[in-house]
């Protein structure tokens, strides 16, 4: 690479993701979960919300696809639907 060349980096896209977790009833639910997630990699800006209980993030599904993230939720005995 010359010293003419820039190298542009660019950030992989991600996409807004919204579900609704059935059986999440109290913070250690939610905490549960969100680790969960952010232990998969890919994902970002996580927000749970156990009363309403809906989870919400910005996933890179090239480095994690969100059907990994459902299995995830569900192997943890939730339930998960995505939100429109």
């Amino acid at each position: 690479m010359t010293n003419n060349e820039t190298t542009i980096s660019e950030t992989p896209p991600r996409v807004a993701l919204r579900y609704r977790i059935e059986g999440m009833d109290c913070s250690s639910c939610a905490l549960k979960i969100e680790d969960a997630v952010q232990q998969l990699g890919g994902a970002e800006d996580i927000q749970v919300n156990f009363k309403m209980q809906v989870l919400g993030f910005r996933l890179d599904e090239a480095a994690t696809p969100r059907s990994t993230v459902e299995e995830k939720i569900r192997g943890l005995g939730y339930g998960v639907a995505p939100l429109a």
